[in-house]
């Protein structure tokens, strides 16, 4: 997993953690984006080193997918 996204994990935790203390209701949604960053940060852990590159360099020639 990328310095980023850990940091956005990061970030989004605490968000949550702090609305959910005061009862906001805007808590489940930073819940929700939680929950989408580890999904993500799982994808990553699952890809092989070409497919990161091409995550990260979707404008490479060999990463781009043409239809036929």
């Amino acid at each position: 997993m990328n310095t980023a996204l850990q940091e956005r994990i990061d970030q989004a935790l605490n968000t949550a953690r702090e609305l959910s203390q005061s009862n906001n209701p805007e808590a489940a949604t930073a819940w929700d984006e939680v929950e989408e960053l580890f999904a993500e940060a799982s994808h990553q852990k699952q890809r092989t080193n070409f497919e990161q590159y091409c995550y990260e360099h979707p404008e490479a020639d060999e990463c781009r997918i043409y239809d036929v």
